[in-house]
C-alpha cells in the first residue's frame, strides 16, 4: 500500500476508535514526612544552641522539600490534640520540663513515633554537672536532659567524645558535628564603625557563661601585648561572663536580638577584629565541646587561635592554630593571627565544604527520615 494512503488509514482507524487516546489520570504525589521539634522559645526566637543545632536545620530540611517541619507543643502532644502523624519528632536538651519527660516518650511510644534527643555539651559527669551548676542550670533541667537521653530512640551529639560519654546511657547515638547557616555566615559588605581606634589591634572572643573560667586563661596572654607593628592588642570579649570589665579586656555589647540577628551583627562588623580565640581549660566538661567558635571565627574571615584540646582536633587538622597550655606560646599564636589578620584559604575551603548546611553530609537528616 502506498505510504500516503496508509496515512490515511490510520487517521480514520482513530476517529472510528474514537480519537487520541486520552491521557492517564495523573498519579497524586506521595505526602512528605513530618518532622517535629521541641525548643525552648517560639515564633523564631529561641537560644543560640536551639537555631544552630535544631531550628537552622530544620528549616533547611524544609526548603528541601523531603520534610515538612514543625515546633510541637509537647502539652498538645502528651494529651492528643495535636495528632500529627510525625515521622520524627527532635526534642533539645532541657527542653521538656522534667514531669513531662516520661508522658512524652510514652505518647511517642504509643503512637509509633521516633523520639530523637539532642544534647551538645557534657551534662552527664559529675563534673560537667558541676561546672553547669556554676552557669545556673538547676537540678531539674539535667534530670530532664537525663530523663530524655535515657529514653529516647536516638542521642544526636556534636562531638565523638560527647558520644563516648553519652553512649552508655542511650540506646543509640550519632554524631553530627556543628555546622553553619550559610544564609546568615554569607558575608557581605562590611558596616565600618568610624569611631574604632585605628591604635590599636582587636581580637574576638565570645561565648556562653560556662567559659567563665576559660577567660582567665588570657588574663597573661593579652596583658600589655603588642603586635609586630608596634600597637597593643585588645582582648574584646562578647558573652562568657558577667563580671566586670578589667583592664586587660573589654567588653562588647551586642544589640538585643536573637541568634540569626546576632550572627549577622557579627558578620556585618567582622573587620572590627583582626582574629578570634577560643581558650579551654584542661577539664573534663570541655573535652566534650565541639569546635563551633573556630568556624564561626572562620566565617567571620578571622583567623582563630584555639586551645589544643579535642574539640579543635579537626580544626587543628585544616589550619586552625590549636596552642598548648603556655602564656609564651599564646602570645606568639595571637601576635601571628593579629598580623595575619585574614584566615588562611584552606580552613576557609574546609568550612564551606565540610561545616557548612547543605555540605556537611546526609546523617542528621537521615536520622530524622529513615
Amino acid at each position: 500500500m502506498p505510504r500516503d494512503l496508509a496515512r490515511r488509514a490510520v487517521r480514520r482507524l482513530r476517529r472510528v476508535l474514537g480519537g487520541t487516546p486520552p491521557t492517564p489520570p495523573a498519579v497524586p504525589a506521595a505526602p512528605v514526612p513530618v518532622v517535629g521539634y521541641v525548643v525552648a522559645g517560639g515564633g523564631g526566637a529561641h537560644p543560640a544552641s536551639a537555631h544552630v543545632r535544631v531550628v537552622r536545620r530544620t528549616e533547611h530540611l524544609a526548603g528541601s522539600g523531603r520534610a515538612s517541619v514543625r515546633q510541637v507543643d509537647p502539652v498538645t502532644f502528651v494529651d492528643g490534640s495535636d495528632a500529627t502523624d510525625y515521622r520524627a519528632v527532635l526534642v533539645q536538651r532541657d527542653a521538656l520540663p522534667v514531669a513531662l519527660v516520661a508522658p512524652f516518650l510514652a505518647a511517642a511510644e504509643a503512637r509509633g513515633i521516633r523520639v530523637v534527643a539532642e544534647v551538645d555539651d557534657d551534662f552527664f559527669t559529675e563534673s560537667g554537672r558541676a561546672r553547669l551548676a556554676r552557669a545556673e542550670y538547676d537540678p531539674s533541667r539535667l534530670a530532664s536532659i537525663d530523663a530524655l537521653v535515657r529514653g529516647a530512640d536516638v542521642v544526636v551529639v556534636s562531638t565523638a567524645e560527647l558520644a563516648s560519654v553519652v553512649r552508655p546511657l542511650a540506646r543509640r547515638v550519632e554524631v553530627v558535628p556543628n555546622a553553619l547557616d550559610p544564609g546568615i555566615w554569607t558575608p557581605g559588605d562590611p558596616v565600618v564603625d568610624d569611631d574604632l581606634r585605628t591604635d590599636e589591634h582587636r581580637v574576638l572572643y565570645m561565648g556562653t557563661m560556662t567559659h567563665t573560667a576559660d577567660l582567665a586563661l588570657l588574663r597573661d596572654v593579652f596583658t600589655d601585648l603588642v603586635a609586630s607593628d608596634g600597637r597593643p592588642v585588645r582582648l574584646e570579649v562578647i558573652g562568657v561572663t558577667d563580671d566586670a570589665p578589667a583592664d586587660w579586656y573589654r567588653r562588647v555589647e551586642v544589640p538585643d536580638g536573637h541568634y540569626p540577628a546576632f550572627a549577622r551583627w557579627l558578620v556585618d562588623h567582622r573587620t572590627r577584629w583582626r582574629a578570634g580565640v577560643a581558650p579551654l581549660r584542661d577539664e573534663e566538661f570541655n573535652r566534650a565541646k565541639s569546635d563551633l567558635k573556630a568556624i564561626e571565627y572562620t566565617a567571620l574571615g578571622l583567623p582563630a587561635v584555639v586551645s589544643d584540646r579535642p574539640s579543635y582536633r579537626i580544626a587543628r587538622d585544616h589550619g586552625i592554630a590549636a596552642v598548648p597550655d603556655d602564656v609564651t606560646a599564646w602570645r606568639t599564636a595571637v601576635r601571628a593571627a593579629v598580623d595575619a589578620g585574614v584566615a588562611d584559604d584552606a580552613t576557609v575551603r574546609w568550612v564551606r565544604a565540610d561545616r557548612t548546611i547543605g555540605s556537611d553530609g546526609d546523617t542528621w537528616r537521615a536520622v530524622l527520615l529513615d
